[in-house]
C-alpha cells in the first residue's frame, strides 16, 4: 500500500438558472407535488435549456468555478476524467474537450460510465494515479445533462432527474487525509431494469427508434428501489466496520441523491442522526454523476480538516459502493 494518500483539495460546482418545480411537471405529466414529494423527496431541478449546449459546458463551468476558488493554473493538471451517462457524443471524449476548454494543456483525459455511480468509481479512480506516485493534480467531474435523455411524457422517470456538474481536485497528502477505504460492487443481471435500449451497438439508432421513443431512460422504479435501499445501506455499513468506525467517529454521510427513502435507509442503517447526512435533492433531484460533488460544493463550507465521510452510491448497471475518506483542509 502506498504511504501516499489521495485528498481532494479543492470543489468547484455548476447548476443552470431554470428550475423545473413539481408545480411546471403537474401540467406535464398525471402528478402533483405532495406525490413527487412524499416518494421522493425533489421539489424541483435545475434544467439547461439551451439544445447547443450539452454536458461539457455543464462540465467546463464546474472546472472553472474550482480552478477560481483554487488559484489554480489549470497547466498544473495531469488528468481530467469526467464521469457521465450523457456525453456531448459517443465519441469522441467529453473529458478531453474539457480539458482544452479550460486550458489543462498538459492533462490527457477519459470519460468514465458507471451511470450513478460515476464520480464514486471516479474517486477511486483518481486516487490510484495519485497514490502511485506519479501524478499530483488530478481533475475529477462529474456532470450530465440528463434532460436530454428524459421523456417529459413519463412520469416515472422526468420527476427524478436534473441537470448539474461539479468537480474535484485531488493531490497527494503525506499527512493521511483522502481516501481511505472504498467497496465497490457491481452486477450486469441488473441493466434490465435501469437502461436506455437504442444508440448503441446492440440497437444503433433508427427512424423507429426514435419514432418509438427508445432513446431515452426507462426503469423499472420499484426494482430499482429495492435493490438500491439493501446494497447502498450495506455496503455503507461495511466500510464502516472494516475500519471500525462507529455512528459517532462518521462525521458525514455523502449520499447519492436518487431518492431521500433510499438515503434515509441508508444513514439508519448506519445509525446516523439527520444532521449527519448531506442532502440537497430537495434543489436538484438525481443529478446522476453530478450529486456527490454538489454535495461537498453545498456543504464545503461546513466541513472540517480531519472530518471522516463516507460516501455512497447506487447506479444503472447495476453499480454501487462506498468510499471513505478524511477531508484535507478547512474551508
Amino acid at each position: 500500500m502506498s504511504s501516499i494518500t489521495a485528498a481532494i483539495t479543492a470543489v468547484g460546482a455548476y447548476v443552470p438558472e431554470y428550475r423545473l418545480t413539481n408545480a411546471i411537471l403537474e401540467t406535464l405529466v398525471d402528478t402533483n407535488d405532495e406525490w413527487i414529494t412524499s416518494r421522493t423527496g425533489i421539489k424541483e431541478r435545475r434544467i439547461l435549456k439551451d439544445p447547443d449546449k450539452g454536458t461539457s459546458f455543464l462540465a467546463i463551468k464546474a472546472a472553472e468555478d474550482l480552478l477560481r476558488k483554487r488559484n489554480l493554473d489549470p497547466a498544473e493538471i495531469e488528468l481530467v476524467i469526467v464521469g457521465t451517462a450523457t456525453p456531448d457524443m459517443p465519441v469522441a471524449s467529453t473529458a478531453v474537450y474539457v480539458a482544452s476548454e479550460i486550458g489543462a494543456v498538459n492533462a490527457f483525459g477519459y470519460d468514465l460510465q458507471a451511470a450513478c455511480s460515476n464520480f464514486l468509481y471516479g474517486m477511486s479512480t483518481a486516487a490510484r494515479y495519485i497514490e502511485s506516485g506519479r501524478y499530483k493534480k488530478v481533475l475529477l467531474i462529474g456532470a450530465d445533462k440528463m434532460s436530454s435523455i428524459i421523456d417529459y411524457e413519463d412520469r416515472t422517470t422526468c420527476i427524478i432527474f436534473g441537470d448539474g456538474a461539479g468537480a474535484v481536485l485531488f493531490e497527494p497528502s503525506e499527512e493521511g487525509y483522502g481516501l481511505q477505504d472504498e467497496y465497490l460492487r457491481s452486477d450486469g443481471t441488473g441493466r434490465q431494469f435501469l437502461k436506455i435500449e437504442a444508440g448503441g451497438s446492440l440497437m444503433p439508432p433508427t427512424i423507429e427508434t426514435v419514432r418509438d421513443k427508445k432513446h431515452f431512460v426507462r426503469q423499472d422504479g420499484k426494482s430499482v428501489f429495492k435493490f438500491a435501499v439493501s446494497n447502498m445501506a450495506e455496503v455503507s455499513a461495511l466500510v464502516m466496520e472494516r475500519n471500525k468506525l462507529t455512528h459517532e467517529d462518521v462525521d458525514w454521510l455523502v449520499p447519492h441523491q436518487a431518492n431521500k427513502r433510499i438515503i434515509d435507509a441508508t444513514a439508519n442503517r448506519m445509525g446516523l442522526e439527520d444532521s449527519k447526512v448531506m442532502m440537497n435533492i430537495e434543489r436538484y433531484g438525481n443529478t446522476t454523476s453530478a450529486t456527490l460533488p454538489l454535495l461537498l460544493s453545498d456543504y464545503e463550507k461546513q466541513l472540517k480538516k480531519g472530518d471522516d465521510l463516507i460516501f455512497a452510491a447506487f447506479g444503472g448497471g447495476f453499480t454501487w459502493g462506498a468510499i471513505y475518506l478524511t477531508w484535507a483542509y478547512d474551508s
